[in-house]
């Protein structure tokens, strides 16, 4: 079975939930769904495994084993075109901000999935889909520093890096919010989760 990604215009972003009203929506062919928008054409022509389904919206279908590399240069020309570009199968949608303050920051996750310049609402809602199949979530800035996070039993293990100075810290943490908040803080460059909490040298 195909994996498939959908991408079309929204004026501000949007939750992953209207996201998938929308995907429906243009599935059942619906007119009013999205509005015809000129980077959907663009979309298609520059991605060969796109297709543009209407004036309104493209849809992106591929192997498995090619879905990593393939929606990966998907949610950057999607970006590049004006577009959002919703995933059915992970239920996230990649909006075009607000952005972190870190040009050329990689989200990685556990499944497979490397987003450059990830969308703040997105690194949120990625955390969510954490579980024995996508085992770990990280926003890395290469060669200056990293967040990551694993689930265990009772909650979360939230590990930082500072690359530049070679120090890294671990502390365990009881929700899921928690890791949220200490995500959202690193993506907009603050540091006050590293005060919060106690931290072991790794």
């Amino acid at each position: 079975m195909n994996v498939e990604l959908a991408v079309w215009h929204e004026s501000e972003p949007i939750t992953k939930e209207r996201a998938e009203n929308v995907f429906q929506a243009l599935r059942r062919g619906e007119p009013d769904a999205a509005v015809p928008h000129p980077g959907v054409a663009a979309f298609a022509e520059r991605l060969p495994e796109a297709e543009q389904a209407s004036p309104a919206h493209a849809t992106v279908a591929v192997e498995p084993e090619r879905a990593d590399e393939v929606s990966g240069e998907a949610f950057a020309l999607a970006r590049a075109c004006g577009l959002v570009c919703y995933d059915p199968q992970r239920g996230l949608v990649h909006n075009l901000a607000p952005l972190g303050v870190y040009s050329g920051m990689q989200m990685h996750t556990g499944d497979g999935m490397i987003v450059v310049d990830p969308d703040l609402r997105l690194v949120t809602d990625a955390l969510t889909t954490m579980s024995p199949q996508n085992p770990f979530t990280a926003l890395v800035v290469f060669g200056e520093h990293f967040i990551q996070t694993s689930p265990e039993m009772t909650g979360y293990e939230l590990e930082y890096k500072d690359s530049v100075q070679d120090l890294m810290f671990r502390t365990h943490v009881p929700d899921l919010e928690t890791v949220q908040d200490a995500f959202t803080e690193y993506a907009t460059g603050g540091r006050a989760f590293l005060e919060r909490h106690a931290w072991s040298r790794v």
